[in-house]
C-alpha cells in the first residue's frame, strides 16, 4: 500500500459512503464488514422466489445527496419516480390522508383540531433549526402546539410506529426533523414530494457502490468481524479472525457499545458515552402476495391491539415486474433494542402478523400469500433524548488515528440513506482535518455540479454542540 493507510470498521452504508468520499490520491481505504454482506440495514435478500430489500427503503426527489451519489456511481438514470398516496387506520377503518379533501373529511378530527394540525406542521416547517427544541419533550410541544385531542389521534401513534416506547423519550426536535424532511420539496420549489426506487433496489445499489469502491482500489472485506482495536507504534493494530492488520488511521462506524467492546484502550469516561447511547430497533415482517392490498405506500396502524405500527406497500412504488408480478409488504414494529420482541422465533411473529394483516384487509385470503420472512436489527438509530447533542460521543477520542463515527452523532435529523450520506460527507471533511500522526491536506470535494454536490453542512463535533 502507498501513503496513509485508513480501515472502516462497518460495512454499512455509512462506511461505504465514508469510504467512497476517503478514496484518493494518498490514502489507502479497506472496508471491514462482519456480516457475510456488504450493505448493513440496505442489505437485500431473497423472499420466495424474489430478491429484494431486507427493510423498506424509498428516495425522495429532494434527496439530492443520495441522489449525487447514485450520479457518481452511474445509477441516477435508472431512478423511477412515483407520486404514493398514504391511509390511516383507526378504529377499524381506513381513512385516506393525501390532500385538502381527505383532510378536511377525516372524521376522527373536529375542525378546529385539523385547523390546529395543519398550523402545527406548517410552524414546524418553518423553523430553521431543531436544537432549541431539544430541551422539550415531543409530547409537550405537540399537545401545546395541536391540542390534547389531536396528539391522541394523530401524534401519538405516528410517533409510535416510528418510535414505540421510545417515543416517551425524545424531544421535540425529532418530530421537527420528520416535518422537515417531507417539507423540502416544497421549500424546493416542487409541488410535490415524490417517491421514488432504483431499478433492482438496494442489493444494486449496494453493489455497483462496492464495486466503484475497489475500482478506486478500495479493499471491501465482508465476513471479517473485528475484535479489538489497538496502539501499534504509530498507528493501529486491528485484529481479526484471520490474524492482525496494521493501519495509520482507523475509522469505527459501528454501534456505541460495539464501539466501546472493541476499543480497550479508549478512556472510561469515552467508554461510558459510547454505552449510554440508547436504541431503536425493528422487526420487521416481509410479505410476498399475488395481489396487492388498497395501493396505498403508506398506512399508519393507530390501533395498538395489531402486533406492528404500519403498512408499507411497496409495490405502490416499485412496478410489479420487478417482483415477478407480485406485490410486495413490509409489517415493521419499531421496539427498543433490548425488546423480547427479538428473542421471538420467526414462526410466532410470522403467525402474528399475517393474523393481524388478514383482519385489517377482509379482502385479502390466506392463498394471496407467497412467502414470509422476519428481519431483525437492534440499533436502527439512537434515541433522541431531552439536551441529546450536548451527550454525544465525539468523533475524535482520545487516541490521535482513531475515531467513532456512527449515527449517533446524526443530530436533529431524520434518519434515512440521504442523511447518512450527508453525515458521510460532513464526517469525512472533518476527519481529514484531524491529523493522526502529521498533517495532511484537506479533502478534494469533487465537482460542484449536479444535485447532490453542494457544500457540506457544518462539520459535526457533537462534543461542542449545544
Amino acid at each position: 500500500m502507498t501513503g496513509e493507510s485508513w480501515c472502516i470498521v462497518g460495512g454499512g452504508m455509512l462506511g461505504l459512503s465514508l469510504a467512497h468520499k476517503l478514496a484518493g490520491p494518498g490514502r489507502t481505504v479497506t472496508v471491514l464488514e462482519a456480516s457475510p454482506r456488504l450493505g448493513g440495514l440496505a442489505d437485500a435478500w431473497r423472499l420466495g422466489p424474489v430478491a429484494w430489500d431486507r427493510f423498506y427503503h424509498v428516495t425522495l426527489l429532494s434527496d439530492r445527496h443520495l441522489r449525487g451519489l447514485l450520479a457518481d456511481i452511474g445509477l441516477e438514470d435508472q431512478l423511477r419516480w412515483k407520486t404514493t398516496k398514504t391511509d390511516f387506520y383507526s378504529g377499524g377503518t381506513f381513512h385516506p390522508l393525501n390532500n385538502a379533501i381527505d383532510f378536511l373529511r377525516f372524521k376522527p378530527l373536529g375542525l378546529v383540531s385539523k385547523a390546529r394540525l395543519a398550523a402545527t406542521i406548517i410552524y414546524g416547517s418553518l423553523l430553521k433549526d431543531g436544537v432549541s427544541l431539544e430541551k422539550i419533550p415531543v409530547e409537550t410541544w405537540l399537545t401545546r402546539l395541536s391540542g390534547r385531542r389531536t396528539y391522541e389521534v394523530i401524534w401519538r401513534p405516528l410517533l409510535r410506529a416510528k418510535l414505540g416506547d421510545n417515543s416517551k423519550l425524545v424531544s421535540a426536535s425529532f418530530i421537527w426533523s420528520v416535518i422537515n424532511r417531507f417539507y423540502a420539496a416544497r421549500r424546493a420549489g416542487m409541488k410535490t414530494e415524490m417517491f421514488g426506487y432504483v431499478r433492482g433496489g438496494y442489493g444494486r445499489i449496494v453493489e455497483r457502490l462496492t464495486a466503484s469502491l475497489r475500482e478506486r482500489g478500495v479493499a471491501c472485506a465482508a465476513g471479517a468481524p473485528v475484535s479489538a482495536i489497538r496502539r501499534h507504534g504509530d498507528g493501529f493494530a486491528v485484529e481479526t479472525q484471520t490474524g492482525v492488520q496494521r493501519f495509520d488511521r482507523v475509522v469505527v462506524t459501528v454501534p456505541g457499545a460495539l464501539a466501546a467492546r472493541i476499543c480497550p484502550e479508549l478512556t472510561g469516561e469515552e467508554k461510558n458515552a459510547l454505552t449510554g447511547l440508547r436504541y431503536q430497533g425493528v422487526v420487521c415482517t416481509s410479505v410476498l402476495l399475488k395481489r396487492g392490498l388498497r395501493g396505498r405506500y403508506l398506512t399508519y396502524v393507530a390501533d395498538e391491539t395489531i402486533p406492528f405500527t404500519g403498512v408499507i406497500e411497496m409495490t405502490a412504488v416499485v412496478d410489479a415486474e420487478e417482483l415477478g408480478g407480485h406485490a410486495l409488504v413490509y409489517l415493521p414494529r419499531y421496539v427498543p433494542a433490548e425488546d423480547p420482541l427479538f428473542e421471538q422465533p420467526d414462526e410466532a411473529i410470522e403467525a402474528n402478523a399475517i393474523t393481524m394483516l388478514l383482519r385489517m384487509y377482509p379482502d385479502l385470503k390466506r392463498d394471496d400469500i407467497v412467502a414470509t420472512r422476519v428481519a431483525r436489527a437492534r440499533h436502527v438509530m439512537a434515541v433522541q433524548r431531552l439536551n441529546y447533542s450536548r451527550s454525544v460521543p465525539p468523533m475524535d477520542t482520545s487516541l490521535p488515528g482513531l475515531s467513532i463515527v456512527n449515527s449517533s452523532q446524526i443530530i436533529n435529523a431524520n434518519l434515512n440513506v440521504d442523511e447518512t450520506i450527508a453525515f458521510a460527507t460532513r464526517a469525512a471533511s472533518h476527519l481529514v482535518g484531524q491529523p493522526g500522526r502529521e498533517a495532511e491536506p484537506a479533502l478534494d470535494p469533487g465537482p460542484t455540479s449536479g444535485p447532490a454536490r453542494a457544500a457540506p453542512g457544518p462539520v459535526v463535533d457533537a462534543s461542542a454542540a449545544a
